[in-house]
């Protein structure tokens, strides 16, 4: 059996990768790490939670001895833990820095000290900062433009120098934009999706022509269990859904699919240090044999559906009742 521990798991992309890493690989033991911040999710594992081959640990990743506790003996770790949010980053930087940068320091460090298996690094296609032409290929120069983009820059480079210092056995991937079931509701689509079921505004930063490329979350598990199997120890992988998109066009098409007016659109104010564009060059992992099962608006009206038929996970969320009662019932599992 293969033992993988999974930080992060409890978050958007990490629980759908526990679920799918279960359903494709019968014989593996998933343990997941997670601190349960406000959008570590415990409903998010609630399919999962009485799998035999699942234990899930309550805790932080900057905490050494519970990190060391918890990956000894462990085959992979997969690091999805990770403030991510930019907008949060803009406001309260310290705690991207905490967890995205020392964060994976601590975990490499366990990895150093007890020798344990592949360390998986997830990132972000916006360590490449904005792109206004072309795309971003893997050995590109890293030119992150918020605290959030920095922090796991940060974290990338970390893996990197202790790859080539100590030799640990480290591969890096980064991700376009994501979307699917169970995304946190203060990230764009699931906040229009659950704005417009509301029939509350939809607040879209500037002109809406800023351009991101949207992956189905499930095409990015695939990637990263193919990664896992056969990529290149050392290497960089960027995973792409090759569907660019303005948010303009994005808005509009949430709207379609829920047959809600356009007036419940409302520009506000740009971000700070808003990128114009991201655009991955994903022709390496293409190289090992993957590409994208999903097609956008199909993966897209897939996302709104499970919004409108799932209002008891996010409406709690929303109205700020996910609270402690869910991480007490899992005191109990936070032993390693």
């Amino acid at each position: 059996m293969r033992k993988i521990v999974v930080t992060g798991g409890a978050g958007f992309i990490g629980s759908n990768f526990v679920r799918y890493m279960l359903q494709m690989h019968p014989d593996y033991e998933i343990i997941v790490l997670d601190k349960l911040t406000y959008a570590g999710n415990l409903d998010n594992l609630k399919d999962v939670a009485d799998s035999t081959r699942f234990r899930f640990v309550h805790g932080d990743i900057c905490d050494a001895a519970l990190v060391e506790e918890t990956i000894k003996g462990v085959d992979v770790i997969v690091n999805f833990a990770a403030e991510t949010h930019v907008d949060r980053s803009l406001i309260e930087p310290g705690g991207f820095i905490l967890t995205d940068v020392f964060g994976t320091y601590v975990l490499l460090e366990a990895v150093k000290k007890l020798g344990t298996g592949l360390f998986l690094q997830v990132g972000t296609d916006e360590v490449y900062g904005s792109v206004e032409q072309g795309s971003s290929t893997e050995v590109d120069n890293l030119a992150p433009r918020s605290p959030y983009a920095a922090s796991k820059a940060g974290a990338d480079l970390m893996v990197g120098a202790y790859r080539s210092s100590f030799g640990l056995p480290t591969i890096i991937t980064r991700a376009s934009n994501n979307f699917g079931p169970y995304q946190y509701p203060e990230k764009v689509i699931p906040l229009f999706v659950t704005n417009a079921i509301e029939d509350k505004p939809l607040p879209l930063y500037g002109d809406g022509k800023n351009v991101r490329d949207w992956l189905y979350v499930l095409d990015h598990c695939e990637a990263i269990d193919l990664v896992l199997h056969e990529g290149r120890v050392g290497e960089i992988y960027n995973i792409g859904g090759g569907n660019e998109k303005t948010n303009i066009e994005l808005t509009l098409k949430i709207l379609e699919l829920l047959d809600k007016p356009t007036t419940l659109i409302q520009h506000v104010t740009d971000r700070l240090g808003h990128d114009r564009r991201y655009s991955l060059d994903c022709s390496k992992i293409r190289q090992l044999g993957w590409s994208p099962r999903h097609q956008f608006d199909n993966a897209l009206e897939q996302t709104v559906r499970w919004y409108v038929d799932n209002e008891w996970w996010w409406k709690k969320i929303k109205s700020g009742e996910y609270a402690d009662y869910y991480r007490r019932q899992y005191a109990h599992r936070t032993r390693p």
